[in-house]
């Protein structure tokens, strides 16, 4: 006796009748998003349309699926048009429009200016819904991809050998073109000298366009590395004037000034840089994204984007690009990469108390040393150095408070903005353009971390006010 099987009329299905209704519970975050667009203020969009011509679709419908997208991992536009077909949150958020994906590509590059805006408008939202209050917060940055090809980048060194080239080239066809083909030579019969000639110095233009940008990034680099190594010289000098006896280890090395053999210049995007990937230590052609978290809600309450490999000058435009209307933060705890005096001195002038990591501890600290930084009432010598002065704050009750929130906080929403919603390439060129699309990837964050609240608040509290982990 065989045993019966449930089989499916698949022409029958294909004449069901649904409706979206049926498909979407009531907190799906599709009704979510639409709910949160709805309550925000576009007429900075409207502005931007012009009066004549066929009736557009309206920028709440064209946001609204580019924020769906990226807060579900969807960042392409060809695939954001195929969702209005094929997905049915997708053609929720749409109204049943299919908006091609050029309209959502330009829609996307056009009003990078009303999608900050709208950065702000979000977290207003959160704040007068009792969501947010500005407290402590989490700073860290990651290099995310450009939108740039490897294979369309020149190092300095192989630049200056293909200006040689190219420039000897176009001696030789002004030559050819003026005195003709030497004695022995013949000038091939299909050879348009004007043209090789305009393609050869094209070439160069572009070539000395990089030069003059790989030449002003090493001028850059060389004030910040000549600033860092007089930092390191004058803790050297404090150590041997307080303690008598030259610091161990070897001391700092001068930077070397001026351009450098390996320095990359793409073409795809020039203004990309090449950054040291922290995954599996190559090299890639990035930009450096930097969010800071409020440690209560995990919400994002400011974006900056950078093409500097280094940390070090971020933090500070980084917390400038928090709202005003959100007031400053009490506290910032950050790593390492982060500690300089500028840093120190900004952060104090915007009275934020900062809680930076002064470096790793090392495996054998001295006891002398474990015992001074042992205990809560532990206070550093009134001639401490801001680096010892720092660690020494670190160990203390608020310390460890705050600071031991920065791993739980901003190093997850990072995490899962590239690794859950797979966000690891710009699809926009150019700082300005790259800049405005981290600051949609923010939002889409926000929106879904706001999703998970309300939802908690509701359960939790009925509606009042509580923690949001």
């Amino acid at each position: 006796m065989s045993r019966p099987f449930q089989k499916v009329d698949y022409a029958a299905t294909l004449k069901q009748t649904i409706t979206i209704e049926d498909c979407l519970p009531p907190e799906h975050l599709a009704r979510f998003v639409v709910d949160a667009v709805g309550m925000l203020d576009l007429a900075g969009f409207y502005e931007r349309y012009q009066v004549k011509g066929a009736p557009p679709i309206a920028p709440e419908v064209l946001l609204a699926i580019l924020l769906y997208g990226y807060a579900t991992g969807v960042f392409s536009s060809r695939k954001l048009e195929q969702g209005t077909y094929e997905s049915i949150p997708f053609r929720y958020v749409a109204g049943g429009l299919h908006p091609d994906h050029d309209t959502l590509a330009n829609f996307r590059k056009s009003f990078l200016n009303e999608i900050k805006d709208v950065f702000v408008q979000v977290l207003e939202l959160a704040h007068t819904q009792g969501i947010l209050r500005m407290g402590n917060i989490s700073l860290d940055g990651s290099k995310i991809h450009a939108d740039a090809s490897k294979s369309k980048a020149v190092s300095y060194k192989r630049m200056r050998e293909l200006q040689e080239r190219l420039e000897k080239e176009v001696d030789e066809l002004l030559r050819l073109g003026e005195d003709g083909p030497s004695e022995g030579q013949s000038k091939p019969a299909d050879l348009n000298v004007a043209a090789e000639l305009r393609y050869r110095r094209d070439r160069l233009a572009n070539l000395a366009e990089a030069k003059r940008v790989l030449d002003e990034r090493a001028k850059e680099r060389d004030e910040k590395e000549k600033a860092a190594y007089d930092e390191k010289v004058h803790e050297r000098e404090e150590k041997v004037r307080k303690t008598g006896r030259r610091p161990g280890g070897r001391d700092p090395k001068p930077p070397t000034p001026g351009p450098r053999d390996k320095d990359q210049y793409n073409f795809t995007d020039p203004e990309s840089r090449i950054m040291k990937n922290s995954s599996d230590g190559g090299f890639d052609q990035s930009y450096n994204a930097q969010a800071a978290v409020d440690q209560a809600t995990l919400l994002i309450v400011g974006n900056h984007l950078s093409n500097h490999p280094s940390d070090t000058a971020e933090a500070l435009p980084t917390i400038d690009a928090i709202p005003t209307q959100l007031g400053l933060p009490k506290a910032v705890a950050m790593d390492c990469g982060y500690f300089t005096q500028n840093n120190l001195d900004g952060l104090a002038s915007r009275a934020i108390d900062p809680y930076i990591a002064t470096g790793r501890d090392a495996h054998r600290q001295d006891w002398k040393a474990s015992a001074t930084l042992a205990g809560p009432a532990s206070q550093p010598p009134d001639d401490a150095t801001p680096r010892v002065t720092m660690a020494h704050k670190l160990k203390s009750q608020a310390g460890q408070a705050i600071y031991g929130l920065r791993k739980s906080t901003v190093e997850p929403v990072i995490g899962i903005i590239k690794e859950v919603l797979g966000f690891i390439q710009f699809s926009l060129r150019g700082i300005v353009a790259a800049a405005g699309e981290w600051t949609l990837v923010c939002i889409a964050f926000n929106l879904k971390r706001l999703h998970v609240c309300a939802r908690q608040l509701k359960i939790l509290s009925g509606g009042h006010r509580k923690s949001c982990h």
